[in-house]
């Protein structure tokens, strides 16, 4: 069963989503997925949870944003729709084809679109922050949206969201610095897990390291 939450006011998306994952999926083991997974992470959450596995609700968080993984998850809509396991699409601004197709296999679908760039507040200063390159920026409103009950997950992704946008609109020296945070935002969480950091502490040893 498919449940998909579209738009571009992400903070209210991403709440409506928890709203109703906390609702459909009581109890059961939440699997997330983001554009700053691996293509085999997708497919594993995709395969099932197996034979012995327990009851399963996948969250695909942005995963669009990354084409190989886009075509893998269009190709798996139908299967999606079919499962008796719980999937949760969220998408900030999918094109217009990508948006039916969607809406086309989702059994609920809900859209929530933001004002302008400039009217929106909270959780998104972090990302201009970033891009900025405003360190003492940065750690305030990480730490404001922490003491506003954001998830880390939330967060990562807000940055990892800035820093792609910051990639496709700077040239030179910025371009490369864009590069860079890119990389190291789509590794932190897999570092995170290796090293045996909860996200949120892991983010805060990241900001802390940025450069002045």
């Amino acid at each position: 069963m498919l449940y998909l939450f579209t738009g571009t006011d992400r903070k209210k998306a991403r709440e409506e989503m928890n709203k109703s994952l906390a609702r459909t999926a009581k109890g059961a083991e939440v699997v997330r997925i983001t554009d700053a997974s691996s293509l085999a992470d997708l497919a594993a959450a995709l395969s099932g949870g197996g034979m012995f596995g327990g009851e399963r609700a996948v969250v695909l968080d942005g995963v669009c944003a990354n084409e190989e993984m886009k075509n893998v998850l269009l190709k798996t809509l139908s299967q999606m729709k079919g499962s008796k396991e719980l999937f949760y699409i969220l998408e900030e601004k999918p094109d217009a084809a990508t948006r039916k197709t969607l809406e086309k296999y989702a059994k609920d679908s809900e859209r929530f679109d933001a004002k302008k760039e400039s009217d929106r507040g909270g959780i998104f200063s972090i990302a201009h922050a970033l891009k900025r390159g405003d360190k003492k920026a940065l750690w305030v409103d990480y730490q404001r949206a922490l003491s506003c009950d954001e998830a880390p997950e939330a967060i990562h992704g807000v940055l990892f969201w800035g820093a792609k946008d910051m990639c496709l609109k700077t040239k030179g020296a910025e371009h490369e610095r864009a590069k860079q945070l890119v990389a190291e935002l789509a590794e932190l969480p897999h570092k995170a897990r290796r090293q045996g950091f909860e996200l949120e502490y892991a983010l805060e040893h990241y900001i802390l390291g940025l450069p002045r």
